[in-house]
């Protein structure tokens, strides 16, 4: 599953940009590539609100 950054994290909380970091995701209009476990469709869900997943 591929996921991009579309939405700037500043002004989140400490638990989102964590998450994002863990995700891969440093820096704006990124994108990475991430296995479809449950555990990081779980952490995709949470910050889904600045994210898109690519096809």
């Amino acid at each position: 599953m591929k996921i991009k950054l579309v939405r700037s994290p500043i002004g989140t909380t400490q638990d989102v940009r964590r998450t994002l970091r863990c995700l891969g995701l440093c820096r704006m209009h990124q994108t990475a590539e991430v296995a479809e476990t449950p555990t990081l469709k779980g952490m995709v869900a949470k910050i889904k609100h600045l994210v898109k997943i690519l096809p």
